[in-house]
């Protein structure tokens, strides 16, 4: 019988030999506004094989808005995005603490949590036995950016140089957080984990290396910890330049990074993290998915597996059509990762 979905991915996660490359197409709702049609014959003909479950949470009052509609949209921490347009996320222009000295003052969203622990579990349950496919938790923790959420992106960089002024006490706070609900997800029958933080620019980190060892690898090896004990799978998701932390996600036990491969060395990524963990897309949303030749995303793909791609696993063929994406050159993505073998 040919592997299901889920033992797809499992194989692959594990460098056991899955019978094709895994799938994952991530979806703004920009591009359902924009190519409807395209998008369903997109998913058609190639279904993903990675999938989250039913929601669980309870609804914060605190929030007001759509997170993906043009205008204001106040989170479950009390965050005020402004968004320009519809079909993606918007900004925060305005911090909630202005001084760090106030830091007691961030309430972290436990009401949203489940309730009755028992009933979400049943249904989260449900959800992962009826269906084939690899399971992500619902859950996304995400220590630094809700920091900059909270503080604003310039004082948090000020922040993590100057830590004794309550830095490491907010940090804490949102890190506690983030625990509680993972140790509700790792209580269910999901697959997988996911955890994420935007840390690079496009061209380096966004702070020291140094600092982020100090600070938030610790975090991250807790997530990792923690899921790796109930016989989950680690899954974290980062923008930008981060080959400089590359050996550190392999090294907490992150088994599979969705990062910008185009913005760095391949081959140093190969020679970093090959063999040692799932490569987990992607393919560059700034210039090959917006680009009206489809045999751009067909020469991506081969960069691609030319420097990380591993007949036992390793790699699973992953990107996001969003603003700006061609469903053309997607289609073509996704149909040159079937020929890889």
């Amino acid at each position: 019988m040919p592997q299901t979905s889920r033992e797809l991915v499992r194989n692959c996660l594990k460098f056991d030999s899955p019978e094709r490359i895994p799938r994952d197409l991530w979806l703004l709702p920009w591009a359902t506004q924009h190519f409807p049609e395209e998008v369903k014959q997109l998913e058609a003909r190639f279904p993903s094989d990675i999938t989250k479950p039913v929601a669980v949470y309870s609804r914060s009052a605190l929030v007001e808005g759509d997170p993906y509609k043009a205008g204001q949209y106040i989170d479950e921490w009390g965050c005020v995005f402004t968004n320009l347009q519809d079909g993606c996320i918007g900004e925060v222009r305005n911090p909630i603490i202005n001084d760090l000295a106030d830091w007691q003052q961030v309430k972290p969203p436990y009401e949203i949590l489940p309730d009755i622990k028992e009933l979400a579990r049943e249904k989260v349950n449900r959800f992962c036995h009826e269906t084939d496919l690899f399971v992500l938790s619902s859950c996304c923790p995400r220590p630094w950016e809700r920091y900059q959420f909270l503080r604003g992106v310039e004082n948090a960089m000020v922040d993590v140089l100057e830590p004794e002024n309550g830095f490491l006490d907010l940090l804490k706070r949102i890190h506690e957080f983030y625990l509680t609900e993972i140790e509700f997800w790792v209580s269910t029958d999901v697959d997988a984990i996911m955890f994420m933080d935007d840390w690079g620019s496009q061209s380096n980190l966004l702070i020291s290396p140094h600092y982020w060892r100090e600070f938030f690898k610790p975090l991250y090896r807790d997530y990792c910890n923690l899921t790796h004990s109930h016989n989950k799978f680690a899954f974290m998701h980062s923008d930008g330049q981060i080959s400089s932390i590359y050996a550190d996600l392999v090294e907490v036990g992150v088994d599979a990074i969705n990062s910008q491969l185009f913005c760095m060395n391949m081959k140093d990524l190969a020679k970093q993290a090959k063999g040692k963990i799932t490569f987990w897309g992607e393919i560059d949303r700034q210039h090959i998915l917006p680009s009206p030749d489809p045999q751009a995303g067909r020469d991506a793909v081969r960069e691609v597996a030319e420097h990380l791609y591993n007949p036992a696993g390793g790699i699973i063929a992953q990107f996001e059509l969003g603003l700006g994406a061609n469903p053309a050159t997607a289609n073509a993505i996704f149909e040159e990762w079937e020929k890889i073998h």
